[in-house]
């Protein structure tokens, strides 16, 4: 909810070529306890303000000099591109009333003032604009949790999938090669059952970190259950250089850990699927990729595999789904 001091503290921006105006506006809300007020009495200054400051409310002559109220709310457009314009008009035309709330303002203020109605609008306006704000912001936060792991903040399988559609259709368009890496921890259980359930979750957060950091911001680093990580490489200069990567991301995966005031050691397993040699869809690159670290832990683990070729990978998948391998933790 928004409480009293929340509408006092929000920033508004007065506009007007009559530094009468401005003195009379100001004093007002000052006296309301309004704390963050700002004026122009140069109406081309007002989207470079706005662009700037982000005001939860413009005050806004609509009679000026040079650029009229109308054409500012036109220009304010290409800066609030969701269409809301925190815009309260002030006008001694009641005629332009109708004009002004047709271009985009909230609300409008008759000159004379009348300083009780001007209050009031003010507070009413800020209230419904600050709401829809924090609307805004819950409705991101949900968004983000629905497509973001709760623990390591990492994509989940949900956004995984859609940025690896991303990368395979890029790739297919460009003809160019793009990579999944599968990853999963080597005897996370044996720490987890050693050191607690926190200092497991705060080594999957410090593990998380240290992927990100070893691929590129284009690439996508992803937790997709328990101790088990993909990684999707936007896209390659050439097939071989995922092996580069695949030893980069297990040499800094091996790295000591500082929990709980002691080290842990940990490694890393992976499997690698290569667009479009191992599968030319997310589901059968996941699988090829998949199948690979099955073969990487069987080998004896901190180690990387990439996948065979298709034809080959077609002859495992009907002995057994990869989905449904067990592997030696």
């Amino acid at each position: 909810m928004i409480s009293p001091a929340d509408i006092l503290n929000a920033s508004i921006l007065i506009v007007d070529d009559q530094a009468t105006n401005v003195l009379l506006l100001e004093q007002m809300l000052r006296e309301v306890g309004y704390r963050c007020i700002a004026s122009t009495m140069d109406p081309h200054a007002v989207c470079a303000l706005h662009r700037d400051n982000r005001y939860d409310l413009i005050l806004l002559d609509l009679q000026m000099p040079g650029m009229d109220g109308f054409q500012i709310m036109e220009s304010l457009k290409e800066i609030e591109t969701d269409g809301y314009l925190p815009v309260l008009v002030i006008t001694a035309q009641p005629g332009h009333k109708l004009r002004a709330l047709a271009s985009g303002a909230k609300d409008f203020v008759a000159k004379p003032f009348d300083l009780i109605e001007v209050k009031t609008r003010i507070h009413n306006m800020l209230e419904v604009r600050l709401l829809y704000r924090q609307l805004e912001q819950y409705s991101r936060a949900l968004e983000s949790q629905a497509l973001h792991d709760a623990l390591t903040g990492l994509p989940n399988r949900r956004l995984l999938m859609d940025r690896l559609s991303l990368a395979i259709a890029h790739a297919g368009r460009n003809t160019s090669t793009m990579a999944v890496m599968f990853l999963d921890l080597d005897g996370f259980k044996q720490i987890n059952d050693t050191l607690g359930h926190d200092a497991g979750d705060t080594l999957l957060s410090l593990v998380a970190d240290r992927l990100v950091a070893a691929v590129r911001q284009e690439d996508t680093v992803a937790r997709v259950g328990g101790d088990e990580f993909v990684i999707g490489l936007w896209e390659l200069n050439h097939a071989d250089g995922v092996a580069t990567l695949a030893s980069k991301v297990i040499q800094a995966v091996s790295q000591p850990y500082l929990i709980q005031g002691r080290d842990v050691n940990i490694t890393a397993s992976i499997g690698v699927g290569i667009y479009p040699l191992h599968g030319k869809d997310v589901e059968t690159l996941m699988k090829s990729a998949d199948l690979a670290l099955y073969e990487a832990k069987r080998a004896g683990k901190n180690d990387y595999r990439i996948a065979a070729h298709t034809d080959l990978l077609a002859m495992a998948l009907t002995q057994a789904a990869p989905m449904d391998r067990p592997r030696c933790k």
